[in-house]
């Protein structure tokens, strides 16, 4: 009986979903996270709930839609829900901002992670043999910088760099994302403060091994180019392609020669480092066999050790490729405007990164069906132009007309992106910013001067 009673719950549950889904044109976005693939997914962290004017359904979709517009606030996505609903018949109810904000704190976390995580490895998963390496899917792994207000919560997660001033800094929090190469979207991410022992980039991609399969190809900068990273990942099923650590030295006169400046060498197990236990330490392999390569005035690391199947110029091109994980943050930060967070908790942060990051995936799954579409590649589509054309058809509410998403694909796919290999733009700003003073401090400090003085002293 109790069985029954629990299936009979369930399928009562599925069905309140899909008649939510179904009857509300705010969850244009929901709509595809109850596809069939994911459907399951939602339904395990949906949470029950009564009939309100913001369901979770709806307070997702609002939350996602405040991702992608420019104008990211509260009060635009009750003003736009308020007036859908008198476009529907409804009635607007208040377009005060308290309700949904109670709505947004009531959506679980751990719905949105998994929903990105399931995005994300739904689009590695299924993407275009011809998209991949040598029919193998590589992955990305970077780290970056995001800041969030000042307020106590925050400082206490996520506290401000020691070298600024209590009262002027900002929280900062660091963000390490593995992101598929072929696609561009997320597998899976891990946020932690910026500073502090156990936080550092390698700590938080450990918790993201997780992540990666057997066959993976793994892609990363120098800082990544670690003997215990490698023989993890190694031992894992997983290749690897590094930048060369620049305190390891590189000597091509030993090991075995593949070619001019390429060989096979045995990197020794180093000495236990602080964060690692005795037992740990014990049970890893005691020699590293890498294959090493100088080309275009860099220092490669691989463990694709055999040069008749992957050349020198296979690797070079592919490290190339690494850079697509710095436009993909840059996407996400600038294009999304994750740069800055602006929840006020910890809790909510954590949960606004979670949503920024399901709304990149989001894009990218548009981005990855115009490409089969048009016969394309997914990293030759504009993900700015795909952002602002989605956000217009959504708002004309195009996207429930099943006759007219061909068309969508077609104007995502018109708009490509340049190709310029070997870019080099300096990493410098010509428009000056305004001519205002830093402050120096706190701002409540601040006021008070300016009160007594009537100007704020050494601005």
């Amino acid at each position: 009986m109790d069985k029954r009673n629990a299936r009979l719950g369930f399928q009562q549950h599925r069905e309140s979903v899909r008649q939510s889904v179904r009857h509300k044109r705010a969850v244009d976005f929901f709509n595809v996270l109850t596809g069939p693939l994911l459907l399951e997914v939602t339904e395990a962290h949906l949470p029950e709930h009564r009939e309100r004017l913001y369901p979770p359904t709806v307070a997702l979709s609002m939350f996602i839609r405040q991702a992608l517009e420019a104008d990211g606030s509260c009060q635009r996505a009750v003003n736009a829900w308020a007036a859908q609903r008198v476009a529907e018949g409804l009635s607007p109810h208040s377009v005060r901002t308290g309700a949904y904000c109670r709505a947004r704190q009531r959506l679980p976390a751990e719905m949105v992670a998994a929903l990105t995580r399931e995005t994300g490895k739904l689009l590695c998963a299924q993407a275009d043999r011809g998209w991949r390496w040598h029919g193998r899917t590589v992955k990305l792994v970077d780290g970056t910088g995001l800041s969030m207000p000042d307020t106590p919560e925050n400082q206490a997660r996520y506290p401000q760099p020691s070298t600024q001033a209590r009262g002027i800094g900002f929280p900062l929090a660091r963000l390490v994302g593995v992101i598929c190469l072929s696609t561009g979207a997320v597998v899976d991410a891990a946020l932690g403060p910026f500073e502090g022992k156990g936080h550092s980039e390698h700590d938080l991609f450990r918790s993201l091994l997780g992540a990666l399969c057997p066959g993976d190809v793994l892609l990363g900068d120098a800082l990544y180019c670690s003997y215990w990273l490698i023989a993890t990942l190694q031992a894992q099923g997983v290749d690897v392609l590094f930048e060369q650590h620049g305190t390891r030295t590189t000597d091509f006169r030993r090991g075995c020669r593949l070619g001019a400046r390429d060989h096979v060498v045995t990197w020794q197990k180093p000495p236990r480092p602080h964060w690692m236990a005795h037992e740990q330490y014990a049970t890893c392999t005691q020699e590293l066999t890498v294959r090493e390569i100088k080309v275009d005035g860099r220092v490669l690391v691989t463990t694709m050790l055999d040069p008749r199947k992957t050349n020198k110029r296979d690797l070079s091109d592919l490290y190339v490729q690494r850079w697509h994980v710095e436009l993909d943050f840059r996407n996400i930060k600038t294009t999304l405007g994750m740069d800055v967070l602006r929840c006020l908790t910890p809790q909510m942060v954590e949960k606004e990164l979670w949503v920024n990051l399901l709304a990149y995936n989001l894009i990218r799954l548009l981005m990855a069906q115009a490409a089969v579409e048009s016969g394309l590649q997914p990293r030759n589509l504009s993900f700015k132009h795909t952002v602002q054309i989605w956000t217009q058809w959504t708002s004309l509410h195009l996207a429930e007309e099943q006759d007219r998403r061909d068309i969508l694909f077609k104007l995502i796919a018109q708009v490509t992106v340049g190709q310029r290999p070997g870019r080099l733009e300096p990493r410098a700003r010509k428009r000056r910013p305004k001519p205002y003073p830093w402050l120096k401090v706190p701002r409540s400090l601040a006021r008070q001067q300016i009160r007594e003085l009537g100007y704020l002293p050494n601005g």
